[in-house]
């Protein structure tokens, strides 16, 4: 009995659990990436999800070929003995960002500093309803990582570094993405990521790629991914080093820190709960039955479904066998399998047979995942509103995405008064980086690891400048190689892309390309501000001297516009640090760290709001 539905909607489960077999239970359990599904599968086989990874999409990639792919598996799930409705997928994490043309937020570090849970339930409710117009009910987020370690490629992922910062922020989001109700049809599951610790493990535990294996042609996951640089040199710096590694904390902290967004999550009427590739004390999560099953079902009650991470279970054991009961065993109720389907499925029909694997726990999991089917509406209304459609990327959502910008960005210098900027002379505007939505935007976006360039519709931090202080008085020299000389000047610098262990770094400090850019804007600018668009902290103690403002946009989105209001004093600079700041190389580990540039808190404000 699930406590969240009626005593009739519970009757429903229990009936239809009673008619299904082993086959369809197992069906229930699966979770396919969309690519993967062979013709007939979805009926034939009973499936319970199909999923679109990073970089999931149909082609053309638009609103409506995104409604009418998942509509299709849907209807095809349907053509199944029982009509048991699939719930598709997708990595929603900061708007629909795998859709071409849908609105596209900051990332978490950025909501971080706005503190501002309003601010995250609105953007929450507006992804929904984009998501709903392409039939899409269920998102892979709120990450609730507390990143310890920046040089953790999911930094940009963590709302900030303490459960204060983090707890109501996670909270807003899953009430935004549930909006009237779970059973409303404008309603997104959200599943509430990574249980658990994943922002605290270890530099140099990270298994995920072995050295000398980086070109291995049988990681599926890592030769689709359309990667910056090749895997040996990312590799090199720094990659795999620390993503998916081993949390070495107690219990205790363990509890006290890492445990309350998801208490938190919870309470909002989560009902999905994604497991950690990660470990905690040498244990991977995806098979820790203590945490998953008696702490997270048992301590707290949960009574919605657990999911594995992608291909998450295969690194539990070199025999597949054991991985699949260890995982089931432990807590997981559905699989993403991605790829090999079909040999998830054969593999628990056999250790079900075998006994190790219950016939109660298939059961239990079974009766998790329709009961949140239940509850969404899915069999009464398997489809949502078409006319959704015209939402997907309005104006109403831009300007909540130009405003989420605008709250995320942190003045953490301001000399003189320097900003804001004021519409009175010439300015440099300085950086091939201040007219890229793609880099503004970071992994994510319409791909796994994001791109450069025009790859969302949107506004940059050079767009909102030209509308601000007029295109006359915006001089834009990419690389600031000319000769004119100007009173004021103004740089703006991004990191490269990356996503989860591809952007674990060794270091994390300014590029050669930045600091020529810098060099040449600086001799001829008699006053200089730097715009910083990153999705962690950079080590810039060198450097910062020579500044005469610092403004942290961190991974505005779409809309960079925003960061160009702060600029300008169309509002003022409200955002407050969610994460410390380094200010050497060996402070980048949160716990060893001995020092700060800025810590947790920091921003300054300017006069704005004309």
């Amino acid at each position: 009995m699930s406590s969240f539905l009626t005593a009739e909607q519970n009757a429903f489960v229990a009936d239809l659990l009673s008619h299904m077999t082993l086959a369809e239970k197992i069906g229930q359990m699966t979770q396919i990436e969309k690519n993967s599904v062979k013709p007939g599968d979805l009926a034939r086989l009973g499936i319970g999800s199909v999923l679109s990874g990073g970089g999931g999409n149909p082609e053309p990639n638009n609103p409506q070929t995104w409604r009418a792919m998942v509509s299709a598996f849907i209807d095809d799930s349907l053509e199944s003995r029982l009509r048991i409705p699939l719930i598709y997928g997708s990595d929603a994490v900061h708007g629909h960002n795998n859709v071409y043309g849908a609105t596209i937020f900051p990332h978490n570090i950025g909501l971080g500093c706005t503190r501002d849970p309003d601010l995250l339930r609105r953007i929450g409710r507006a992804t929904a309803l984009e998501a709903c117009a392409t039939d899409v009910r269920w998102t892979f987020a709120p990450a609730v990582s507390l990143p310890q370690d920046v040089r953790w490629g999911r930094s940009y992922e963590g709302y900030g570094q303490t459960p204060d910062i983090v707890t109501p922020l996670a909270a807003a989001l899953v009430e935004g993405l549930r909006g009237d109700g779970w059973n409303s049809r404008t309603s997104v599951l959200p599943s509430v990521k990574h249980f658990i610790a994943d922002g605290a493990t270890t530099w140099g535990t990270s298994t995920r790629v072995k050295p000398g294996e980086e070109d291995n042609p049988e990681d599926r996951t890592l030769q689709l991914a359309q990667m910056p640089e090749d895997r040996r040199t990312l590799a090199l710096r720094g990659a795999w080093q620390i993503d998916q590694g081993d949390a070495r904390i107690d219990e205790q902290t363990l509890r006290e820190v890492h445990l309350p967004p998801y208490q938190a999550a919870l309470a909002a009427g989560a009902l999905n709960v994604m497991a950690s590739y990660s470990m905690w004390q040498g244990k991977r999560m995806h098979e820790h039955h203590h945490l998953l099953t008696e702490v997270l079902k048992g301590e707290l009650g949960f009574e919605g479904f657990i999911v594995s991470d992608w291909e998450a279970i295969d690194k539990l054991h070199v025999d597949f066998d054991v991985c699949v009961e260890n995982s089931i065993n432990a807590g997981i109720d559905m699989l993403m399998v991605p790829f090999e389907y079909e040999r998830f499925i054969t593999t628990l029909t056999r250790l079900v047979e075998a006994g190790r694997v219950t016939q109660e726990r298939i059961d239990d999991a079974v009766r998790r995942i329709l009961a949140v089917k239940v509850l969404l509406g899915l069999f009464e209304h398997p489809h949502t509103d078409p006319a959704l459609l015209e939402v997907v990327g309005c104006a109403e959502h831009h300007a909540l995405a130009r405003e989420a910008a605008q709250k995320s960005c942190v003045l953490l210098k301001n000399d003189s008064g320097v900003l804001p900027l004021t519409p009175n002379e010439p300015i440099l505007v300085a950086g091939p980086w201040a007219d890229d939505i793609g880099l503004q935007c970071g992994g994510w976006t319409v791909s796994w690891m994001g791109g450069s360039g025009p790859t969302v519709p949107g506004t940059t931090v050079l767009d909102g400048l030209r509308e601000n202080l007029g295109a006359s008085n915006v001089h834009y020299e990419p690389e600031a190689d000319g000769a004119g000389r100007y009173a004021l000047g103004v740089v703006v610098l991004t990191e490269e892309n990356y996503s989860e262990g591809t952007g674990d770094r060794h270091t994390l400090q300014l590029t050669e390309a930045h600091r020529r850019v810098l060099a040449r804007a600086r001799a001829r600018c008699e006053r200089l501000v730097v715009v910083l668009l990153c999705g962690r902290p950079q080590v810039i103690t060198d450097e910062l001297p020579d500044w005469d403002a610092l403004l942290v946009g961190f991974l505005p989105g779409s809309e960079g516009a925003g960061v160009a209001d702060v600029l300008t004093g169309r509002v003022p600079a409200t955002g407050q640090l969610s994460f410390d700041w380094p200010r050497q190389m060996t402070d980048l580990n949160r716990a060893e760290a001995k020092e700060w540039l800025f810590r947790i808190g920091d921003g300054l404000g300017t006069a704005g709001g004309r």
